[in-house]
């Protein structure tokens, strides 16, 4: 099953999809929210940043990669729109005065609106209006989050828990937008603040998945886990979240931005066998 959000009242288009596991069904949500590059006009209207930037700042292919979820019996929630028009693993209030008119006077240049892409490259011709904001919150944001929390409750109804996966991929090196350039990251990055989003049994399912294949793991460095984690990983409520990082180069050549045919299988049956599991582990 599909689900259309509006992105313009004159012209709807697919701003997210949502795929519906076909037989039988897991207590597992997977969300995609930055494998997207679709840009509206009026918010390209808005951008500087090198059509270039829109693809290395994007999670390409991770979609793709997870792929399989839904046989798995998982749902899959995937955006389609760039995070240059709305980074929706943001909070939507993260926002300041250099990337919103009237904005929080602090320096947030990722925030729910980007100002810059990770390579310090300016990536607003100007502040966007305020109205300009509201309007990506109301038409992108807002229904995408309301989607992604109707499924999570959804799963809670029927199971009693649910384990929310959000996909993610990572650049192989830190760039000079991160907070941690040159630095040669782990193939495998899951974030839980700290252990603190979701059950240790949710936590280390990743680990020996990526061990049995060689790659190399390291818990919440660079990424603890983003808005989602945080917002949606409440273990007491009995909603467990986990942010995966995979690393591109497992899979993509990170300059011409090129599926490695082989490589890509890999990593897609490792996206499977991780959701597989996910769905047995009791809580």
């Amino acid at each position: 099953m599909r689900s259309r959000g509006t992105w313009a009242r004159s012209r709807p288009a697919l701003l997210f999809s949502i795929v519906e596991p076909k037989s039988r069904v897991a207590p597992v949500v997977v969300e995609v929210p930055h494998a997207g590059l679709s840009v509206d006009a009026l918010a390209l209207a808005t951008l500087a940043a090198p059509a270039r930037s829109l693809a290395h700042d994007a999670d390409l292919y991770v979609d793709e990669l997870y792929a399989d979820a839904p046989a798995e019996g998982a749902t899959l929630l995937v955006s389609h729109v760039s995070r240059y028009v709305c980074d929706l693993n943001r909070a939507e209030d993260d926002v300041d005065a250099l990337a919103v008119e009237t904005g929080r006077s602090r320096s947030a240049p990722h925030g729910v609106i980007w100002r810059s892409t990770t390579e310090n490259r300016p990536a607003l011709v100007a502040p966007i209006k305020r109205a300009e904001y509201e309007r990506r919150l109301e038409l992108i944001y807002r229904p995408y989050h309301a989607a992604l929390a109707r499924l999570l409750q959804e799963r809670i109804d029927r199971f009693g828990y649910v384990v929310l996966l959000c996909a993610h991929s990572m650049p192989s090196r830190g760039r000079e937008g991160h907070r941690d350039p040159g630095t040669f990251r782990a193939d495998v990055v899951p974030g839980s603040r700290g252990g603190t989003t979701a059950d240790a049994a949710v936590i280390k399912v990743p680990d020996a998945l990526a061990s049995a294949r060689g790659w190399s793991v390291l818990h919440d460095e660079p990424y603890r886990g983003g808005f989602s984690t945080g917002f949606y990983g409440r273990p007491r409520e009995r909603q467990h979240a986990l942010q995966v990082e995979l690393s591109r180069r497992l899979y993509m050549d990170e300059t011409t931005l090129a599926k490695k045919s082989n490589e890509f299988e890999k990593v897609r049956d490792y996206c499977r066998e991780l959701v597989a599991h996910l769905a047995a582990v009791e809580l």
